[in-house]
């Protein structure tokens, strides 16, 4: 872990944000703006940089912003993304961003065997929707897939993504679980991805590897989000269920930015860190918010519980810094985006799941 301060060079992601965001590709380049903490974290690598399920909804802006980070360091070491690339248009398009693809079943020890030597892993692999029917899947990805990863990355560093599921429902008066607090996942998906940060923690313990788990929750961007979620209910005149009635978010590029800084926090044992927004979102209050921008009426159904699943995220804020972009920029972004019928990715968080099945 790097302890000496960082001079890096200058980029462009201190510039004004936009008033709103009106294509994909300006999307996608926002999202990939490499922040100061990345780009510190990634002027330190003594290797190629690896991100295992590069083609989820994170993974190609993060792939991106990893790149763009190295050529403004001219730095002589390239960006790998490996996943098994089933949506069109995935694996090319990280490939015209400079960074290298490989396809590949994680979960095929050859094929596994087969990928480039790495010292700086980031670790994106995961399954959650589907789980219900599926459970096996999701134990073998999410548990079994990770014990294969450090057995074959022994000597790396990990960035392990995984999730505030794995906190129960808490008070929202109290602002969200801290990393000290007692862990009691809710469901399979969420006691799956319990598992899998225990396994990171085992071969840390017994083997020295060092990493560090990210526990996020939740990402945001245009194409999906929880203020997605509502947003479009809004819009559209749909009920908003308020039966979680509060909710963490972080725009998705810091979210992309932290986890890359946290290579620097790679540790035996495992650093963790909760990565979210600094604030509690009330959802009742974010579809009225949407209903004045849209100048409609939100409909609701349910009623807000005393309880909610909730992060604290004041230890990576004093790692990084306060995200970015702000609740209320993100608000008026997402608004013009679903009015203007930007583009979606047609994937709901189910946010308001409060029984853990997915």
């Amino acid at each position: 872990m790097s302890t000496q301060p960082q001079t890096v060079p200058s980029l462009p992601n201190s510039a004004p944000l936009p008033a709103q965001i009106v294509s994909t590709s300006a999307l996608e380049e926002l999202l990939s703006r490499p922040s100061a903490p990345a780009l510190a974290a990634l002027q330190q690598l003594d290797s190629d940089l690896l991100i295992l399920g590069v083609s989820g909804k994170m993974g190609p802006t993060l792939a991106r912003m990893a790149q763009r980070a190295l050529t403004q360091l001219q730095s002589p070491y390239k960006v790998y993304g490996v996943a098994r690339f089933s949506q069109p248009g995935a694996r090319e398009a990280l490939a015209q961003n400079g960074v290298e693809t490989i396809a590949c079943d994680l979960l095929d020890r050859q094929a596994l065997a087969a990928l480039p030597e790495s010292k700086n892993i980031i670790f994106m692999a995961g399954q959650k929707f589907g789980t219900t029917g599926n459970q096996h899947m999701t134990w073998a990805i999410n548990t079994y897939l990770p014990a294969l990863v450090c057995e074959r990355y022994a000597e790396a560093r990990i960035v392990a993504f995984s999730t505030g599921n794995v906190y129960p429902l808490t008070p929202v008066v109290e602002g969200g679980s801290q990393e000290s607090d007692g862990v009691q996942p809710v469901g399979e998906y969420a006691s799956s991805c319990l598992g899998r940060e225990r396994i990171f923690e085992y071969f840390a313990r017994t083997q020295g590897l060092r990493c560090a788990i990210m526990r996020l929750n939740y990402a945001v961007e245009m194409r999906y989000g929880v203020l997605v979620d509502v947003a479009q209910k809004v819009y559209h005149g749909q009920p908003v269920d308020l039966s979680m009635g509060a909710a963490n978010v972080i725009w998705q590029g810091d979210a992309n930015g932290q986890a890359l800084a946290m290579l620097d926090l790679c540790s035996t044992p495992p650093t963790i860190l909760n990565v979210t927004g600094p604030e509690t979102v009330s959802i009742r209050r974010t579809a009225e918010k949407f209903g004045v921008l849209f100048g409609k009426d939100p409909i609701f159904t349910g009623h807000e519980s005393s309880t909610a699943l909730l992060s604290n995220a004041a230890a990576s804020q004093h790692h990084f810094g306060y995200p970015s972009v702000a609740l209320e920029q993100m608000l008026s972004w997402i608004a013009g985006w679903v009015a203007n019928s930007g583009a979606s990715l047609n994937k709901p968080t189910h946010f308001e799941t409060r029984d853990g099945n997915f």
